[in-house]
């Protein structure tokens, strides 16, 4: 019985892991949609203000003007860099955590199963035992009536 004992503390312990990690994945995959959305907007930003710079080109635009327009835009392209590199670091992140996850799942079921072999084996043995004990009465018992005899 020790053995069940300990084994389920394995079991215990390997689903409260598994938990986590699935907890760490969710709020992870929450941050990915939160930073490609970041990074839709950038882009968004950007092309936006690239249509305006282009718009102003045509109606004609001052030397400092064009400068704070390349300058916004070179900005934003640093900005959009960043973030690129924040949602892959997500992305790998993710990946790892499914990896633990489901590592996770794998050693918890095979906890799981070797818990119910050995609930098993130890069903059979006390099958045995009662189907032993059942023979030696009914022998007693055949015994003792061909003895009366």
């Amino acid at each position: 019985m020790a053995k069940n004992s300990a084994l389920t503390t394995l079991i215990d312990l390997t689903k409260d892991k598994t938990n986590d990690v699935a907890k760490q994945l969710q709020n992870l995959t929450s941050s990915r949609q939160s930073a490609h959305e970041q990074l839709e907007t950038l882009h968004t930003y950007r092309q936006d203000y690239a249509q305006r710079l282009q718009q102003a080109m045509t109606t004609g635009l001052s030397a400092a003007n064009y400068h704070n327009f390349r300058q916004f835009i070179a900005t934003l392209d640093e900005a959009i860099s960043q973030q690129n590199k924040v949602v892959a670091q997500i992305d790998a992140n993710v990946e790892l955590r499914k990896k633990e996850w489901v590592d996770q799942k794998r050693q918890l079921s095979s906890y799981e199963t070797l818990l119910s072999r050995q609930e098993r084996q130890a069903a059979q043995r006390e099958n045995r035992i009662e189907q032993r004990t059942n023979d030696e009465l009914s022998m007693n018992l055949f015994r003792r009536a061909h003895h009366s005899h």
